[in-house]
């Protein structure tokens, strides 16, 4: 099943990689595309998600138990939990839709690598799992050059006599600006789910600039397109939290006293 899985994903690589004119790199950034198009329904949970939590910083209720059970984390977290059901918050929808897309980054991995065919053995297994409808003799082997990158090897650039990494570099900025601007606005260290955003805001960028580091450049192409779509889709939709960029950016504004 799995299997099959890759394959749907090989084929579609394959038939935008053929209408472009045989542009690997073109076709995974149009597939990365039809990929948040196919997900958005998990991007707007998370959205939702992630305003839930923002707006509940600022609740009386939330803030009195803060206060009330800051040295007690155990009954704090029954609060905290109490209050989230009773207001139909999921404390984490805003890190579920990301974790859900994880099958989709390995499977979008696997069929890259199967696309470029890189032995004779392979070549031959994607012939065989080729839809009809796609010329092979036309489209194998692969053009897997894009740009300054060879697509089916990890990318990295000599400068001063070091190989740079720019993509897996560009990937992990990229992912931590995209965490960050939908992180719920608190600082407070009693706040469990706070805690756990920030933590993700932190691991998930180190995790796939690694893969960009160590995995073929045709999936840093995936991160890095998809991620620059995620920013710019919650920016124009105006959800994103630009002061959580900035030092001391997502601590909550005090409103000023009437005097």
């Amino acid at each position: 099943m799995w299997d099959q899985f890759i394959f749907v994903f090989v084929n579609i690589l394959l038939w935008i990689y053929d209408i472009l004119g045989h542009n690997f790199g073109v076709a995974i950034i149009l597939f990365t595309i039809l990929i948040r198009v196919v997900t958005w329904p998990l991007n707007a949970s998370q959205m939702k998600g992630a305003q839930a939590m923002q707006a509940i910083q600022t609740d009386k209720e939330w803030l009195d138990i803060q206060k009330k059970y800051a040295k007690d984390k155990e009954k704090l977290s029954q609060e905290q939990m109490r209050i989230y059901k009773e207001r139909g918050i999921n404390p984490f929808a805003s890190c579920l839709p990301t974790l859900i897309q994880f099958p989709v980054i390995i499977g979008l991995y696997q069929s890259i690598t199967r696309a470029l065919a890189t032995t004779p053995l392979s070549l031959l297994q994607l012939g065989r799992g080729l839809y009809p409808f796609l010329n092979v003799h036309s489209i194998l082997p692969l053009n897997s050059k894009f740009l300054w990158m060879d697509l089916g090897t990890p990318e990295s650039v000599p400068l001063f006599g070091f190989a740079f990494p720019v993509l897996a570099v560009i990937v992990a900025l990229t992912t931590y600006v995209q965490s960050k601007l939908t992180m719920p606005t608190s600082t407070n260290p009693n706040d469990q789910t706070a805690a756990m955003s920030s933590s993700m805001a932190l691991t998930m960028p180190l995790m796939l600039g690694w893969f960009a580091l160590t995995f073929p450049s045709g999936l840093a192409v995936y991160f890095v397109t998809s991620n620059l779509l995620g920013i710019l889709q919650y920016a124009m939709m105006g959800k994103a939290n630009w002061r959580n960029l900035l030092p001391g950016g997502n601590k909550p504004v005090t409103p000023a006293r009437k005097k």
